[in-house]
């Protein structure tokens, strides 16, 4: 009965299994380098598959491939069961030479079906003209310090999208980070004084890219757009954008009791950095300018509308006013209307829906103008006008709405004459217009009871207790702060103290190239996190720290002598375990990461004690 109900829950996952839909992606790095390897992909989520074919890569060398993987996942929740299978297929490739190129989709045969991949668009960057270290390896070979990573390693450039703009016309300013070295985090960024000009930020979306710059290869990452919008003509200095990067660098500690002779650390350095400066220059706009010039330019339309030319007095009348297009249209003023003197006017509700990219502003400005008639007769609204600088055409344009006639005739109010009714608007809708038929409207009516309060609180017990309870606090929290200061300016305390939640995020980083398969920067990182920890922990400064002055520290901390050994014994493994060869390697990388954690646990808990 068993073996009927398991063989009954594979063919039911099996059959939904092939009832999903195929997926068959293609992917590779958008921009690479010429002459360096990089992998395509195309994964299926499906295994029953045959006939898989590639087209003709022109341009590409295959350096090796197709090479398969084949990956599954069950998973039973809630008693519904579910499996997804992905098959992937890597080529390694090396581009040519340099250009634009497109690779064709694959196909294969998947449940006897044929499927298509999507097509690939590559960038192909030249190579570096001089003997330089390249994107991909400098971030294995960045053994060096801040005073040595030189201005070509990083550096931070400010980008106009042009040079020479009219005046109030948006140019976009980026800010992009080239660098060949192992950059962690860009802080303390300052930005300048934009004299003279309008800014709007806009979100970064842009992810971590290659771009080739003075003949070098460089990863490049934007850190600030935004439009800008100068407010005068001339020439105008955009000062420098100033930053600290923070830079992981390798570094090589001699240990002469060590099995090799030496190991790698790794240490974070900070570098100042500064963009240099962006100059913008600005054309006046022609002269003379039109009386009725707002400061508006672009492209840009305007249309008008009214809810109704035949209405009763006292009824409202909403006019609106819809300007769209493209340019600063965060300057556009709200054009005036001559209403007539018998029309009662509210201020105009402004509703902006601006989109905001690189390109600049587009979106549309939409005005509506509340009015209300207290007579009948017959009224005239003249159009009114908007004048704009055309960046298309290079001239002055104006755009003007229509103008309308309003047919007003009395309404219920005005022919009862011994009606005292008063009309309110509240700005919001017009069906929202009340009558009132009063001018005071009363909170309350009827008989009021009002009799003094007469207890004091100034002076009670309860009184005396909140002015204390405050007062004990601050001097709780004094102590308390008094208390943590003297430990700060401890530093070997504080080393001491936050030794074991350093080695645990130096662990996890270890762990993450556990998951990788990442051997050698396992290691590395795993010693560097032990070697660190009984640094902190003994107080003594990582030059100096050996195997030896490592066991009288912590034998002098009470730490047992099984305890100190296993340590000792940990140090040796991973050195050796760094440069063996053969063997089971993930399950010795798991042995040595599980015994590390145990380890620091151990001496922890024993110099706590």
């Amino acid at each position: 009965m068993k073996r009927l109900i398991f063989c009954t829950i594979v063919i039911f996952v099996t059959i939904s299994a092939k009832a999903q839909k195929i997926e068959f992606k293609a992917s590779a790095p958008q921009t690479v380098v010429a002459g360096q390897p990089f992998q395509l992909q195309y994964s299926i989520n499906d295994n029953d598959i045959s006939k898989f074919s590639i087209a003709q890569i022109d341009g590409f060398d295959i350096l090796n491939g197709p090479t398969s993987f084949v990956s599954s996942n069950y998973s039973f929740i809630n008693g519904k069961s579910t499996q997804s299978v992905s098959t992937t297929y890597t080529y390694v490739l090396s581009a040519k030479k340099e250009g634009n190129y497109s690779i064709a989709p694959a196909s294969a045969m998947v449940n006897g079906k044929r499927h298509k991949s999507n097509a690939l668009n590559i960038k192909v960057l030249p190579a570096d003209s001089k003997q330089q270290a390249t994107p991909q390896n400098s971030k294995r070979n960045s053994g060096q310090s801040a005073h040595n990573i030189g201005a070509e390693d990083l550096f931070i450039r400010p980008i106009l999208s042009k040079a020479t703009v009219r005046e109030q016309e948006m140019v976009l300013l980026t800010y992009k980070i080239y660098y060949k070295v192992d950059l962690v985090n860009i802080v303390d960024i300052k930005m300048p004084d934009f004299e003279g000009l309008m800014t709007h930020d806009i979100e970064v979306k842009k992810p971590q890219d290659i771009e080739n710059y003075n003949g070098q290869n460089y990863y490049t990452s934007i850190l600030k757009q935004m439009l800008v919008s100068p407010q005068r003509a001339g020439k105008i200095t955009i000062g420098n954008m100033t930053g600290t990067a923070i830079v992981r660098t390798r570094q090589v500690v001699r240990d002469p009791n060590s099995f090799f002779g030496a190991y790698s650390t790794y240490q974070d350095v900070k570098k100042q950095l500064s963009s240099g400066i962006a100059t913008l220059n600005v054309t006046p706009l022609p002269q003379p300018k039109p009386d009725d010039f707002g400061g508006a330019v672009g492209n840009l339309s305007m249309t008008s509308s009214i809810s109704s030319e035949n209405v009763e007095a006292n009824s409202s009348i909403v006019l609106r006013i819809n300007i769209k297009g493209t340019g600063n249209l965060k300057l556009i003023k709200t054009p005036k209307i001559d209403f007539p003197t018998d029309f009662e006017q509210y201020d105009p509700k402004v509703d902006n829906k601006f989109n905001v990219s690189t390109s600049g502003f587009s979106g549309s400005k939409t005005i509506e103008y509340v009015v209300i008639p207290r007579h009948s007769g017959r009224y005239d609204i003249p159009s009114t006008k908007l004048v704009y600088f055309d960046l298309s055409t290079n001239k002055y344009k104006t755009l003007s709405t229509e103008s309308y006639t309003v047919n007003v005739s009395k309404g219920k109010a005005t022919a009862d004459s011994s009606a005292t009714t008063t009309i309110v608007y509240n700005n919001k809708e017009q069906e929202q217009v009340k009558h009132i038929a009063s001018d005071i409207q009363y909170i309350k009516t009827g008989n009021l009871h009002i009799k003094p309060y007469l207890n004091a609180f100034v002076g009670t017990a309860i009184f005396w207790i909140c002015l204390l309870i405050p007062l004990i606090i601050a001097i709780m929290l004094g102590i308390i702060f008094n208390k943590k200061a003297k430990e700060n300016a401890n530093i070997a305390l504080v080393k001491n103290k936050k030794a074991n939640k350093i080695a645990k995020k130096r662990l996890k980083v270890a762990e993450k190239y556990l998951r990788t398969d990442d051997k050698e920067m396992f290691y590395d990182e795993m010693l560097s996190a032990i070697w660190l920890y009984l640094s902190d922990k003994l107080n003594i400064p990582l030059s100096q720290l050996n195997k030896d002055n490592t066991r009288e520290g912590l034998l002098a901390k009470s730490v047992a002598q099984e305890i100190v050994d296993e340590a000792l014994a940990l140090l040796t493994n991973c050195e050796f375990e760094r440069y063996a060869y053969g063997g089971d390697i993930r399950t010795a990388m798991d042995n040595i990461y599980n015994r590390a954690v145990e380890t620091i646990g151990k001496i922890e808990n024993s110099i706590r004690k």
